[in-house]
């Protein structure tokens, strides 16, 4: 619009100078032309910033350069009628500059000029249509244009504002996410290794009290016991701070090889647990799926010690066709799953059930009142499910 504003102000200009040289009207022409480019140059200093957009009237000075735009080129469409054609461009600066309803009677102003100048120019030549209906139409054209490009503006800032806030939200919503997501990772690592391992520190000092001075060495066996029971742990929380393995699957020697190292450490004076492989894996488990199987089973054996009175429990890993199941079986006292179909109190089951879950597996607990209990834990090996 700048553009054509100035071409069509020397197009005019150049006419009149062709059409009517010396005319006694020149100068003022002349002057009145630089004038409103000059004027029209300033706009960006002097005149509103988008107030229609805005539906806001322009303030003193940007009304004070509007109205001295719209006189200057009042004043020269009366010297020289050619120069109406500069209204169109005139037409956004006023829908620019005020709002839709100010802007649109300031149109109908300037088209009636325009129309007025352009009928006394050509009187002599008899009624024209065109002249009466072209100008109103034009005005009526780029009027609505603007308007309609105004309000898809307006639409499109408001999209664009509520996929901002959108999106904003949703990391919001990502990022407390994730945090839940590694408080529970950091609850199930704390509960089946430092939890368990404090408890097991406690039974075995409390046992080294009483037996003290009746029997120094089993207690001097039972403090041993303890620091390496403190020793394993310390590095278990090293490893899961880090998010790595488990030390038991550190060596390198697998699943099968950690879960005969936690029976052998878990077996005690009171308990014996045993370690039994079924089958072959075709291919190496994925970490994850055995790092869920080595916590699950120093879970099953924590609620086995501190709660069952077994005397023995056997784990027993088996590699089937399309899943690995892992059974902890004890010959403890047992309890009711339809009276407590929780299981025992405590976050151990809950911990399990959510490793699992989040590797596609099932857990099942079957036990009987004086019968013992077996809780297996199967995990499907799937790669959508351990990758």
């Amino acid at each position: 619009m700048h553009v054509a504003f100035f071409v069509l102000l020397c197009s005019s200009l150049t006419r009149y100078l062709i059409v009517h040289p010396g005319a006694p009207s020149t100068p003022w022409v002349i002057v009145l032309a630089f004038a409103l480019a000059l004027l029209y140059v300033l706009g960006p200093i002097l005149g509103p910033q988008h107030a229609g957009a805005r539906g806001a009237a322009p303030g003193t000075a940007a009304g004070l350069w509007l109205a001295a735009v719209i006189g200057v080129w009042f004043a020269l469409v009366i010297l020289a009628p050619s120069f109406g054609w500069c209204a169109v461009p005139l037409y956004y600066t006023g829908l620019r500059s005020l709002s839709p309803r100010y802007s649109i009677i300031l149109i109908a102003l300037m088209t009636a000029i325009v129309v007025g100048a352009q009928a006394k120019l050509r009187l002599r030549y008899g009624f024209d249509p065109n002249l009466l209906f072209a100008p109103p139409a034009g005005a009526a054209v780029a009027t609505a244009v603007f308007i309609y490009s105004q309000r898809q503006a307006e639409r499109l800032h408001t999209v664009i504002t509520d996929l901002v806030r959108t999106r904003r939200e949703l990391a919001a919503t990502e990022r407390r996410e994730g945090m839940l997501a590694e408080r529970q990772r950091l609850s199930m690592e704390i509960h089946d290794t430092l939890a368990q391992g404090l408890s097991s520190q406690q039974m075995l000092l409390q046992a080294a009290e009483r037996l003290w001075d009746s029997d120094p060495a089993a207690a001097r066996r039972h403090i041993r016991t303890a620091e390496s029971i403190a020793e394993h742990n310390l590095a278990e929380a090293r490893r899961f701070v880090h998010d790595l393995a488990p030390a038991d699957l550190a060596g390198g020697g697998g699943l099968g090889e950690a879960l005969r190292t936690l029976a052998d450490r878990e077996t005690s004076g009171t308990l014996q647990v045993r370690f039994h492989q079924d089958g072959t894996p075709a291919t190496a488990l994925p970490e994850r799926v055995q790092a869920a199987l080595l916590r699950i089973a120093q879970g099953a054996l924590a609620n086995v010690r501190e709660h069952a009175g077994a005397t023995t429990a056997a784990l027993t890993l088996s590699h089937l066709d399309d899943q690995v199941v892992l059974d902890v079986a004890d010959d403890g006292r047992g309890f009711d799953p339809v009276e407590k179909p929780g299981g025992l109190r405590g976050h151990g089951l809950p911990a399990m059930r959510a490793r699992v879950r989040q590797l596609g597996g099932t857990l099942t607990i079957e036990s009987t009142p004086g019968e013992g209990t077996v809780l297996s834990a199967a995990i499907p090996l799937v790669p959508d499910t351990v990758t």
